[in-house]
């Protein structure tokens, strides 16, 4: 793997109809066969909790999870990790089916980016699109405009039309087993992520050890998010004191290709979903998007000036219905 840091090396944020090389004059790799998509149904969750409704920090303190689940509001992409008083929140309200099968399916279906339409409540018709997933329990993360969240409520049903899972990498990058999971490939140019015949280049926020990951190792990542074990007064160490909800940070030494575990030489790629956490062994929410061996990949770290996903991204997103 090379570690490079500096500007941004696709001229545009806008979404890209396919993956391929910056430069148009290079026609986009092979990714196999045409994907298919499937529509999956699904409804707002309403946040849970036990007749005790507190759980334990890091340091032995009691605290109330707000935040995890449910329809957040006040959060956006591009804001700080580190800027809420929150356990696990996102820009994006959370997912869920009441049938368990069904709950696991739609959440190994949706990928990052795929369009997500409110079908009840005062916001039906509205069009929002996959920001990512949570572990746990499983669900899909949908993020709609701020004007549009502020009138969704826990119950409201909404389709997602799912696609991406099963694109495949440029045969020689997929021969050595590198993989694609949990995006749809159109987004990838407009995430600064540069696929070519033989290599991949993407910018990153940061990247970090594996040993950085806590809630979410051995568990399949089609399936969820990991947590990247950092907080506001270990991030500068670690070069994340930028750490923003959107952005993508690459992984050293990690294999989530099935279930998640560290593998010496292998790289992962994901985006951050949700804001840390106060619990041990949680963290930041990391979407898994990209696992690939070092020697094929390149991190261009840009720890000041990265841009992942954005509002305008998902934008664009939304309207491929």
């Amino acid at each position: 793997m090379t570690v490079s840091s500096g500007d941004s090396f696709l001229g545009s944020a806008d979404l890209a109809p396919a993956v391929g090389s910056a430069d148009p004059a290079v026609a986009p790799p092979d990714l196999g066969p045409t994907l298919v998509a499937a529509n999956a149904a699904g409804v707002l969750e309403h946040p849970g909790l036990d007749s005790n409704p507190y759980l334990i920090d890091a340091d032995g303190r009691p605290y109330v999870p707000i935040g995890d689940g449910g329809v957040v509001l006040g959060v956006s992409l591009g804001d700080s990790v580190f800027g809420f008083d929150a356990d696990h929140a996102s820009p994006a309200v959370s997912v869920v089916h009441p049938d368990p099968a069904a709950r696991f399916a739609l959440t190994a279906f949706a990928c990052l980016g795929n369009p997500v339409t409110v079908r009840s409540g005062a916001a039906a018709g509205a069009v929002g699109a996959v920001l990512g997933k949570r572990g746990d329990s499983t669900r899909v993360l949908a993020w709609f405009p701020a004007e549009v969240t502020a009138v969704l409520i826990p119950g409201d049903a909404v389709a997602v039309r799912t696609r991406g899972q099963g694109a495949r990498l440029p045969e020689p990058i997929a021969a050595l087993g590198g993989q694609l999971l949990n995006v749809d490939p159109a987004l990838l140019p407009a995430l600064g992520v540069t696929v070519t015949a033989d290599s991949v280049r993407v910018e990153v926020r940061g990247r970090v050890g594996s040993k950085l990951i806590g809630n979410g190792i051995g568990r399949p990542a089609h399936q969820g998010d990991l947590d990247l074990q950092v907080d506001a007064g270990s991030a500068a160490a670690l070069g994340l004191s930028g750490l923003r909800l959107g952005d993508l940070v690459g992984v050293q030494d990690l294999d989530v290709r099935h279930n998640t575990g560290f593998r010496r030489g292998w790289v992962t790629v994901g985006v951050v979903v949700t804001t840390t956490s106060p619990r041990p062994g949680h963290g930041v929410g990391l979407m898994p998007i990209l696992c690939l061996p070092q020697e094929v990949v390149t991190l261009d770290v840009q720890p000041e000036h990265h841009i992942g996903v954005t509002t305008e991204l998902l934008t664009a997103a939304a309207g491929g219905l």
